[in-house]
């Protein structure tokens, strides 16, 4: 009989926020947001009693990077305005990131789940995919419960978990990625569901479709504008007429994706199609009255990429520019280099070349960097023509 396919999704819970909550426990079970600057930081008092900085004191552009559990049933979520949190929240405490130490636990956590099962797909800072077939143990079978030694299993990564981070995690555990994904949301904060196929019409279909990943908002709106608002409805759905409402590929991606189809390998290694960098501005910046504030930020975010792309050991041939006007409107440009490079100047050079093809006569709320087409050093080919001039007006008079 051949082994029965078991793919895991692993997502800690929280993470940034929970990580925070270990340096500062006192905040357990309190509104707690993540995604205050350098000067949110807690100051210290003698008696080693920390102020925290509060949402409803906050006045910039940021947005909430994570938020605890208690925060989120406020009604603050990730990528919600701090501004707006803060009506919302105005009691909610607020503490600024730290990628850093958010790394260091992320390295933790991937270390000891590999000890266990090292077949993983790395998907981010704080999830994984796991392929837990041949992982001794998963397919025992115990007291007529075909799924007792997986269960067992995932109980066990689960543990190694706490025990090398003291965070917590949520795992689901079913046939493929897509069904995975899904479960390990069913049950969070420390969750654990183990799903098959036959459970799919009680336990998948009553759920929103968005809940699909791969379903996004416009997506989502035009399913409701057809009347088909849970995966159930979508389920029932003729093939054909999916494919008429949204193409060949989509229609039968949404049709597969419903009835909980997945073929897609764990992958164990992949490589990044791009590295970027970007920064939200506590206050609007004109590209020609602020350009002495703007000049070194735009420097410093290709300087970031480039120490990303050192750290990766890749060299990217297109750069890419974004900017987010006053008025919310984004606009991207991007070019494609003679040759890739990690250099910071050629980076800064060909990024300025691409502000140039963009319209610089509103205030800016953001502005980000990203290198594309990457590659190997030892896949790179010669420049075929010169490279650019070394020295190019950034934020030029129009």
């Amino acid at each position: 009989m051949p082994a029965r396919r078991f793919i895991a999704h692993l997502d800690m819970d929280a993470f940034y926020a929970s990580v925070e909550l270990l340096r500062y426990p006192e905040l357990k079970g309190q509104p707690v947001v993540i995604g205050g600057g350098r000067r949110h930081q807690p100051v210290e008092h003698d008696a080693g009693l920390r102020r925290f900085a509060r949402l409803r004191d906050y006045a910039g552009r940021g947005v909430i990077t994570t938020a605890t559990y208690p925060a989120r049933a406020l009604g603050v979520h990730s990528g919600m305005g701090l501004m707006k949190a803060a009506a919302l929240a105005p009691d909610a405490v607020l503490l600024p990131v730290d990628f850093d130490q958010y790394r260091a636990y992320s390295r933790r956590f991937k270390a000891a789940v590999a000890q266990l099962a090292p077949v993983m797909e790395d998907r981010g800072i704080d999830e994984i995919y796991l392929d837990l077939t041949d992982v001794p143990g998963a397919q025992d079978v115990a007291d007529g419960d075909e799924l007792a030694g997986v269960r067992a299993l995932a109980a066990r990564l689960k543990a190694a978990v706490t025990e090398a981070t003291g965070l917590s995690c949520s795992i689901g555990v079913t046939p493929n990625k897509l069904l995975s994904k899904l479960c390990s949301d069913l049950d969070k904060p420390d969750g654990l569901t183990v799903l098959m196929p036959a459970e799919i019409p009680t336990r998948i279909w009553p759920l929103p479709a968005s809940r699909i990943n791969g379903i996004g908002p416009k997506a989502s709106a035009k399913l409701a504008h057809l009347g088909i608002d849970t995966i159930g409805q979508l389920a029932q759905a003729e093939p054909g007429w999916l494919l008429e409402h949204f193409g060949s590929n989509y229609g039968a991606w949404l049709h597969a994706a419903a009835h909980g189809r997945d073929e897609r390998p764990v992958v164990t290694w992949r490589a990044p199609k791009s590295l970027s960098r970007e920064t939200t501005f506590e206050r609007d910046l004109h590209p020609r009255d602020d350009r002495e504030a703007l000049s070194p930020i735009f420097t410093k975010l290709c300087e970031q990429v480039a120490q990303d792309l050192l750290r990766k050991d890749y060299l990217g041939r297109t750069v890419g520019v974004k900017l987010r006007y006053d008025d919310f409107k984004i606009v991207t440009r991007s070019m494609t280099m003679p040759a890739p490079t990690r250099d910071a100047s050629v980076i800064r050079q060909w990024a300025g070349r691409c502000l140039k093809s963009v319209p610089l006569d509103r205030r800016l709320r953001l502005l980000g960097v990203k290198m594309e087409s990457l590659c190997k050093p030892e896949e790179a080919l010669p420049a075929q023509e010169p490279a650019v001039p070394y020295s190019l007006p950034l934020f030029e008079s129009l």
